[in-house]
């Protein structure tokens, strides 16, 4: 829930306030909220607009009791043939699966829908991927149009100093 003396709205893409239980962008504002980025007039127009509202690249949807959930990240929102496309979604999903030791989800480009899902997997010990298991797997829980297309089995991430998979490093491995 939200803190005290700290405001938050979830916005659509034109900034308009989405109904409660849908997804969009969690802004937020108030004390805790930084003024701008240090001598970077431009970054700082981007993040902050002019009534102070932060926008913080963070998908999240809030419940009718005022709880808010965290779902993604904007940036790696997948957009296929229109539709969003969660990257968190179908990881957690996958990570549940006993042969899945790590995975990552992107969006891939595509000529007709403008991305496709791509999924790369780290096999849990001892496992071995087979795609067409991982695919009905899948559709049992998610629309058609959210299963991956591409598959990809991988013996290591790209990873950041913290840990984190460095997916624009995958998105590059694949367009080559």
């Amino acid at each position: 829930q939200v803190l005290p003396h700290i405001e938050i709205k979830i916005v659509d893409s034109e900034g308009r306030a989405v109904p409660r239980g849908e997804t969009g962008e969690f802004c937020t504002r108030g004390y805790s909220v930084m003024k701008g980025y240090w001598n970077d007039e431009a970054k700082t127009k981007e993040a902050v607009d002019e009534a102070g509202w932060m926008r913080t690249g963070d998908l999240a949807t809030m419940d009718e009791q005022g709880y808010v959930n965290i779902v993604g990240r904007l940036k790696d929102m997948i957009i296929r043939g229109g539709e969003n496309i969660y990257p968190r979604e179908l990881e957690e999903l996958l990570f549940r699966h006993p042969k899945v030791g790590e995975v990552a989800v992107i969006g891939v480009p595509h000529e007709r829908w403008g991305e496709e899902v791509a999924a790369f997997i780290r096999p849990a010990p001892g496992a071995t991927i087979d795609k067409e298991e991982l695919i009905d797997y899948m559709r049992a829980s998610l629309a058609p149009h959210k299963t991956p297309r591409h598959w990809f089995v991988v013996e290591a991430f790209p990873l950041t100093g913290s840990g984190k998979i460095q997916k624009f490093k995958l998105r590059e491995a694949w367009s080559k």
